[in-house]
């Protein structure tokens, strides 16, 4: 019999579901030409699940995706929920997906595509062939520690209070990660913290390194100060294969490491738990609520990241590789949206690059039958 895959879409806010859209293509091309099957539930996050159940993740929708075999999401976020308090807002329920599915680790991959290499603010020659996989911890450090909060000192003056705090088992357990991963590449892990003025790094540090010696000393392994590893990713990124690092180190680290393939709007996610449990997998890039609902909206990053949950996730290697050749040819071919267009290309709407897509995905299927 087919094993059936379940999986629950949460299309989020603005360019969410014209992107989601074309990930169903994709899904539907897999089953008509790969065999597979998928069950899919459908619910909302961020904003629209503010709108609709008043909190920006609701119970029934967070069982959902704990019941299910890998969560494929939009991004969340938008002008009209600004005003919304803290614990409200669309990131919220995000924030609290990825706690309540216990999903500490946070890959973002940086890969150059060949044929956007004139789109990166660096020059060809640093950034041709670029591949770096950032495994960022994500349940812990200085977004979850406590205390935190803002206290009024009097005489007009506030006191702002986050506190960076890790323990043993999440630094080992996002550093399995790192390390399986680099033995699938290219066997070398940078781990990045502040040793030098924080006693958080300092324990980062020394946890990793015994994990290496004990479990991992097969890999390469090398320390770097997180300051100078933003650094070295403009100097000289070819260095990295995997890097590993904290919460606000890796939101920050990521985001410049993206911007060094010149089309963030093209980069995936994937975030990932203990064995056998759901993965949840989103576009690196926000929601885009300006271009909302106009066929402007790249959907490859959250197709990508699909391909990321067929890989992580159902352990569907094979189909992975197809999809994610499938972008590539789709960018040799010179078919752009407009946040990647470039000279003697052809313009296509969303709709346009998830048929696109599907019309190379038969094609390379008959070549190889």
């Amino acid at each position: 019999m087919t094993q059936n895959y379940t999986l629950t879409i949460l299309p989020g806010d603005g360019i969410g579901h014209e992107a989601m859209t074309e990930v169903r293509k994709v899904i539907a091309w897999l089953e008509d030409s790969r065999g597979l099957s998928f069950t899919l539930h459908e619910d909302d996050i961020g904003g629209a699940a503010y709108d609709k159940y008043g909190q920006p993740l609701a119970d029934e929708t967070l069982e959902k995706c704990k019941a299910s075999d890998a969560v494929i999401m939009g991004s969340v976020g938008g002008p009209q929920w600004d005003d919304v308090d803290y614990n409200l807002r669309p990131e919220a329920g995000l924030l609290r997906l990825r706690k309540e599915m216990g999903l500490y680790a946070n890959l973002r991959p940086a890969l150059v595509f060949d044929a956007l290499i004139d789109a990166s603010t660096l020059k060809p020659e640093i950034v041709r062939g670029l591949d770096i996989l950032i495994v960022r911890e994500l349940t812990g450090g200085v977004y979850f520690g406590e205390p935190r909060g803002i206290e009024d000192l009097g005489n007009g003056q506030r006191r702002g209070i986050n506190t960076q705090v890790y323990e043993t088992y999440e630094i080992e357990r996002v550093g399995r990660v790192a390390f399986e991963l680099a033995r699938k590449r290219g066997n070398k892990v940078h781990s990045c913290e502040k040793a030098n003025v924080m006693e958080a790094g300092k324990l980062w540090r020394e946890d990793m390194t015994a994990l290496h010696a004990s479990e991992y000393s097969d890999v390469q392994l090398e320390h770097m100060y997180a300051d100078n590893c933003a650094m070295q990713l403009l100097r000289n990124p070819s260095q990295f294969d995997v890097i590993v690092t904290d919460n606000l180190f890796g939101d920050i680290l990521s985001d410049e490491a993206s911007m060094l393939t010149g089309s963030l709007g093209m980069l995936p996610s994937a975030s990932l738990g203990d064995k056998g449990k759901p993965g949840l997998y989103e576009p690196v890039h926000g929601s885009a609520p300006d271009i909302a609902g106009q066929g402007k909206a790249n959907p490859l990053a959250t197709i990508l990241s699909f391909a990321m949950a067929l890989r992580y996730s159902l352990n569907l290697n094979d189909e992975a590789d197809l999809i994610e050749q499938g972008v590539q040819d789709v960018l040799v071919s010179g078919q752009r949206t407009p946040d990647i267009m470039a000279d003697n290309c052809t313009p296509l709407s969303t709709s346009q690059m998830g048929d696109a897509l599907i019309t190379i995905l038969n094609h390379n299927m008959k070549k190889v039958a």
